[in-house]
C-alpha cells in the first residue's frame, strides 16, 4: 500500500477537529481516482496565518531582498503607498507547502514534486500583521508516466480585503 505524499499530506480531519480547527476539514483524495472524482471542484480553505514582520525579514535574509518596503518600518510608515511595510510576493506563494496541506492530502502515492506555475499574479499587498489564507481549486488531472499531474487554483485572501493577495496556478506530479 503507498504511503501519503509527502508533499500533500496534511494532518486527518478528526485530528484537525480534535484541534480545535471548526472552519476547515482536509479533503483526502486517494489515488488518481480521488483525484479524478474532486476535479473541477473548489476543495476549501486553510486556516488564517499572520504574516509578522518577523517572517518577512526572514524571507528577506533568505532571499537576499531587503527592499525598504519590506524591511524598514518607520520608512514605509512615513513613505510607502501602503501605510507600512507589505510581505514580498514570493512570501506569499512560498506559504503554499504549510498551508495546502490543511486543505487536502492526496493519499496512494509514495513522493510528490513541485512542477511550476502556469501563472501567477500578486493583485493587492500583504501588510505586515495581516492575516491570510489559502483557497484551492483542483483545476485538471493528467496522467503521467508512473503517477499523475495536478493543477491547483490557488487563491491567497488577506482578511478583511476583497481582491486576493496572489492567485497562482500552480503544478505538482506526484508518483505512486
Amino acid at each position: 500500500m503507498a504511503r501519503p505524499c509527502p508533499l500533500h499530506s496534511g494532518p486527518h480531519s478528526t485530528e484537525r477537529l480534535l484541534a480545535g480547527y471548526d472552519s476547515n476539514v482536509t479533503r483526502v483524495l486517494d489515488g488518481i481516482d480521488g483525484l479524478r472524482a474532486a476535479e473541477g471542484t473548489h476543495l476549501g480553505y486553510s486556516d488564517w496565518m499572520e504574516v509578522t514582520q518577523e517572517r518577512i525579514d526572514q524571507f528577506a535574509e533568505a532571499t537576499g531582498d531587503h527592499q525598504w518596503i519590506h524591511v524598514d518600518p518607520a520608512r514605509a510608515a512615513e513613505h510607502s503607498p501602503f501605510g507600512g511595510t507589505i510581505a514580498h510576493g514570493y512570501l506569499t506563494l512560498s506559504l503554499i507547502p504549510s498551508l495546502l496541506p490543511q486543505v487536502v492530502e492526496m493519499t496512494g502515492f509514495s513522493m510528490g514534486v513541485n512542477y511550476g506555475c502556469n501563472r501567477v499574479r500578486f493583485m493587492s499587498p500583504v501588510p505586515s500583521g495581516a492575516k491570510l489564507r489559502l483557497g484551492v481549486e483542483l483545476k485538471s488531472v493528467d496522467e503521467i508516466a508512473g503517477g499523475a499531474q495536478v493543477t491547483h487554483e490557488i487563491t491567497f485572501e488577506v482578511e478583511g480585503v476583497d481582491k486576493p493577495a496572489c492567485v497562482a496556478e500552480v503544478v505538482f506530479r506526484s508518483y505512486v
